[in-house]
């Protein structure tokens, strides 16, 4: 028995040093079988933490939960058990989630992995002791005190092992049962208790959800959509306390384009068309919305070119002028609320009007495009008229557009990807300008990346993709204006992170954009809710020798594993039926140390 205890330490670690060198390069993609029960998942600094919640440690982590075998191989032979620890890679289900460990097996495996880290077993003979990620295993909430996880983090001084730190993570609810919520003097008590202690620190966190996608007419939206603020603050009186206003807040904002409720929907419709004809560009293959008014795109534009022809003189455009006011109306249809925040420009140039009434007619086709263009380039070519277009438009019309003043215009083909290209590129030149008028007027912003966001020296496609970039921002803004109310001093810092992080990102509706605030702010959104995550540490000592216990409740569950698989557990006790008091899961982490010099 102690024998094999020996080999399966060493072994422990061989495995556990081999799979930290190779995610010093790269993660690996599945999780490693141990033994026949155990996979075991090493996650990086850019994956998300599984232990986030109540757990703000090392980049690097491993994660042990119970092996999910493929049903049909059936169980691994005992004998090949060493063998599977270096064999293969598991592919888990698509469908399933992690699965738990019971809390017996998992104590097993912390003492094991406490072995392999103890510079005192010199008995295992491991040739190189190495500092190893923490550990944090999947529990099932088996036993008594509904354990959820396990954790262990090696301390060290330099590459000396010291200690370790035991983490103990256990979940009870949803209640809204505030009998059963802690008081924070019993918690501060058995800290100093447990860890010896006269002082202790109490640091609160909360987090309140501002603005979350909703239902339409008892429709919920797809969308995740959501901005809440995270606020932190020190010295903790009280259980559920409201934050002092004091505290440190961020506001966190995921938003994501194309909710019908936005005042800038009918943009967002206008980037759609945008979109259809690049993907049109790219593959040959255009889809053209069905027409939706009597009067066709080609009528509309030969009306249009009628009435320039009556402008002898050139075209010119006034901003008050009845043909910009119809112009307005027909492209930008934008919420009354967001008037003073987003509106159609008044300086639109022809090739923009006319990108206006193509959009907002929908050419319903390539034939029904060809003709459009025909009509425009044989007024050119006649000198019937003489538009005006702003300086600095790169299109291929802005360029005919330019030549026709010189009373000669180059022969175009309107074959093949040309018309849909010439459309595509007025269009972007259109939108870029209203982005731009946009960051320049409402978040002061002087577009310290515009160039990046406005650029023409990269191809279409590419363009098209920041525009789409632009689009999200845009969104971003407007929702914080018409929502929170936002001014421009805090749309200008909102604009330059959302910026920074789009010159160097894809795009991503997904991402959390982060802005430090003042709690004042936001008060007044937050100051009569409850909030979805409420959380005090507790702790005392200092540097490595700093211990923390953290009480919190939260709306969601702070663990994966154990709702899949043990819905049981969460009993639902909810004082007198009442649906109105918010339900929790109540969850707390205790921490104890081990030193071993």
């Amino acid at each position: 028995g102690i024998q094999r205890k020996k080999t399966l330490c060493t072994l422990t670690f061989s495995f556990s040093f081999r799979i930290y060198e190779e995610g010093r390069e790269s993660i690996p993609e599945h999780p490693y079988l141990f033994e026949t029960d155990v996979e075991i998942c090493l996650i990086g600094g850019s994956c998300k933490s599984p232990t986030e919640r109540f757990w703000n440690g090392n980049n690097m982590m491993y994660i042990l939960q119970k092996a999910r075998h493929n049903e049909e191989s059936g169980q691994m032979e005992e004998s090949k058990a060493e063998d599977a620890i270096y064999a293969s890679e598991l592919s888990p289900k698509e469908t399933s989630g992690p699965v738990a460990l019971s809390v017996r097996r998992a104590k097993q495996l912390i003492s094991l992995f406490t072995m392999v880290q103890n510079p005192n077993m010199t008995h295992l003979k491991i040739s190189e002791l190495v500092v190893l990620p923490p550990l944090w295993i999947r529990c099932d909430g088996s036993d008594p005190e509904h354990t959820c996880w396990l954790g262990a983090e090696p301390l060290k001084a330099g590459n000396k092992i010291t200690g370790i730190n035991f983490y103990m993570v256990t979940c009870d609810g949803p209640t809204a049962d505030k009998t059963c919520f802690a008081n924070l003097e019993e918690l501060k008590m058995a800290h100093k208790m447990k860890h010896h202690s006269s002082i202790v620190m109490t640091k609160g966190f909360a987090q309140y959800e501002l603005i979350r996608a909703a239902a339409i007419e008892d429709t919920i939206v797809e969308s995740e959509s959501n901005i809440s603020v995270d606020i932190t603050w020190n010295t903790v009186d009280k259980i559920l306390e409201t934050p002092p206003l004091i505290s440190a807040a961020t506001l966190n904002i995921t938003l994501e384009s194309g909710d019908p409720r936005s005042p800038v929907y009918q943009l967002y419709r206008e980037l759609q068309f945008l979109l259809a004809l690049a993907e049109g560009l790219k593959t040959g293959v255009t889809e053209w919305p069905e027409p939706v008014e009597p009067e066709s795109a080609v009528e509309l534009v030969q009306e249009f070119l009628t009435d320039l022809k009556k402008k002898l003189d050139g075209y010119c455009i006034s901003g008050n002028s009845n043909e910009t006011e119809k112009i307005k109306c027909d492209t930008a249809a934008v919420d009354s609320s967001i008037k003073s925040i987003f509106s159609e420009r008044g300086d639109l140039d022809f090739a923009e009007q006319l990108w206006c009434k193509m959009r907002s007619k929908c050419v319903s086709s390539y034939q029904e495009l060809i003709e459009c263009f025909t009509l425009i380039l044989k007024s050119l070519e006649c000198g019937e008229i003489q538009p005006w277009i702003h300086q600095g438009s790169s299109s291929l019309l802005s360029k005919l557009i330019q030549q026709s003043y010189h009373g000669k215009i180059e022969v175009v083909s309107l074959s093949g990807i040309t018309p849909i290209q010439m459309l595509l590129e007025i269009g972007l030149d259109k939108m870029k300008k209203d982005y731009v008028s946009f960051f320049i007027v409402k978040s002061g912003s002087c577009l310290l990346f515009q160039d990046y966001f406005i650029s023409t020296s990269v191809d279409l496609h590419e363009q098209v993709h920041r525009v789409q970039k632009l689009h999200h921002m845009l969104e971003i803004m407007v929702s914080c204006t018409v929502l929170l109310q936002f001014k421009h001093e805090n749309l200008f810092p909102l604009t330059q992170i959302c910026m920074k992080y789009y010159k160097e990102n894809p795009l991503n509706e997904k991402h959390v954009f982060q802005l430090p605030i003042r709690p004042a702010l936001v008060k007044k959104f937050y100051q009569n809710d409850h909030p979805e995550i409420w959380k005090v540490d507790i702790s005392s000592g200092h540097g490595q020798k700093e211990v923390k216990t953290t009480w919190q409740v939260s709306t969601n569950a702070p663990v994966e594993h154990i709702t899949s698989n043990n819905t049981g557990l969460f009993s639902d006790s909810t004082v007198n039926g009442s649906s109105e008091e918010r339900m929790y899961f109540i969850t707390m982490t205790k921490c104890s140390q081990v030193h071993f010099t």
